[in-house]
């Protein structure tokens, strides 16, 4: 029987549609780990590939996160027309069960582990369920390695992406992470880990998790185990971890490259408003330093449009991050994602003015800010991009060189490149802030 695991396509006005050093979605291949021999399983990554509508599976399941809830719906009615049943599963429809189920045959609500393997049992048996929810959140134990076999060679930057923890022990308003994994942080045994990384092609590795740090105690047990691998390695870590000495000494000695880190505000109201007073601005600076000490190159996220902002924001976050020599920064409007508190409180509050899935991908706005236009906002955003990626900007943040500029001079070429695209695009912007669909 054949199966097609697929990701929808990004909107191409979506600064992620453009970006062009892609690495693939870990979801696709863990799932097709689940799936037995019988099996004959194709990943289809839409950013990379086109879909054949002229090659029928028996089977289609499609990942869905918020912006690509659209063109995945589309997909799965085409399946749909032809006689093909579709899944729907992941983020979206775990938040928003009651729409994804007009263009599915069956839903898988939160993780699959537990649930996917029955699910193909009940399918072969003509028993398909129409909802496959688990009871519990799963124990990341003797998990399958991911089908990266599978995956077309020479489409992605790189392929070795690895999940070491899930959850975040933090529980942020605008974040859908909590809502996802509840307020759990899971750790696999760092054995298991290590036989995972052991054969990998390529010593570059990207650890998936949503903050490796989570857990200091096994973030330093992992570290010390990756050392003898002698990798290079990129995650995401909350700024926690300029705390510790001991955790940014074995990082650097593990491999550590480089880390996304959310700053989130320059404003400690802000932060305190949406659950992260953990982030202490007035630190800021001196954790910067404690982290580039050790030769670890940050990305910064940065999150516009919150209720204490103001038009002032934007260039004082720009300012800040050339300053401080951050090495790449990512600026969003903040984004009430299904599911999350953030969503329930505009919503309540009637500022949401655009329900297009297609604008949620970070970099529209679809809310009305507390303290500007949603036009000032938006306008806000593309401003501070077009100087954080104009030459100048990157020339000041990279120097002096060091022996990690080169992958940060390649990333920030990477986000100038899809930045100048996604600005050809902003009719949808002069579209959307009047609130049409």
């Amino acid at each position: 029987m054949k199966l097609n695991i697929i990701s929808p396509k990004w909107p191409e006005h979506s600064l992620w549609g453009q970006i062009v050093f892609r690495f693939p979605y870990l979801s696709l291949t863990s799932l097709a780990a689940l799936t037995d021999d019988k099996w004959e399983v194709a990943v289809i990554d839409e950013n990379c590939q086109k879909i054949d509508f002229s090659n029928l599976p028996d089977l289609v399941a499609i990942s869905l996160m918020t912006p690509l809830a659209n063109r995945g719906y589309k997909i799965a009615d085409q399946y749909r027309s032809k006689g093909v049943t579709v899944i729907l599963g992941g983020i979206h429809p775990t938040m928003m069960p009651g729409e994804a189920a007009a263009h599915a045959d069956s839903l898988v609500i939160g993780e699959a582990e537990a649930t996917w393997p029955q699910l193909l049992n009940d399918f072969k048996h003509n028993q398909l369920k129409t909802i496959y929810r688990p009871t519990g959140f799963h124990p990341l134990v003797n998990m399958k390695p991911p089908k990266r076999d599978i995956l077309p060679p020479k489409t992605y930057f790189f392929t070795n992406t690895v999940q070491t923890t899930r959850g975040c022990p933090f529980n942020c308003d605008f974040c859908s992470v909590t809502s996802f994994y509840g307020r759990t942080y899971r750790t696999r045994p760092v054995a298991e880990v290590i036989r995972e990384i052991e054969p990998m092609a390529g010593r570059h590795i990207f650890f998936v998790d949503d903050n490796i740090v989570g857990k200091p105690s096994y973030a330093k047990e992992l570290f010390k185990a990756i050392e003898p691998l002698k990798i290079r390695w990129l995650s995401q870590a909350s700024l926690s971890i300029a705390q510790d000495r001991q955790l940014l000494r074995l990082a650097q000695k593990s491999g550590c490259k480089g880390l996304f880190i959310g700053f989130e505000s320059l404003s400690q109201e802000n932060l305190k408003a949406m659950g992260k007073s953990v982030n202490q601005v007035k630190k800021f600076r001196e954790a910067i330093k404690q982290i580039h000490d050790y030769g670890i190159g940050i990305q910064g996220s940065f999150i516009f449009g919150n209720d204490h902002d103001d038009q002032t924001v934007f260039e004082d976050v720009v300012r800040f991050v050339e300053k401080s020599h951050l090495e790449t920064a990512i600026f969003s409007v903040l984004t009430p994602f299904p599911g999350t508190r953030i969503y329930d409180r505009l919503k309540r509050e009637n500022r949401i003015i655009n329900t297009n899935w297609d604008l949620y991908d970070m970099n529209h706005v679809v809310f009305k800010p507390a303290r500007m236009t949603p036009e000032q906002l938006q306008k806000g955003l593309y401003k501070a991009y077009e100087k954080l990626y104009g030459i100048p900007s990157i020339i000041k943040r990279l120097f002096p060189l060091n022996k990690n500029s080169l992958f940060f001079g390649i990333q920030n070429y990477g986000f100038r490149m899809a930045w100048l695209k996604t600005i050809k695009q902003s009719a949808i912007t002069k579209q959307h802030i009047t609130g049409k669909k």
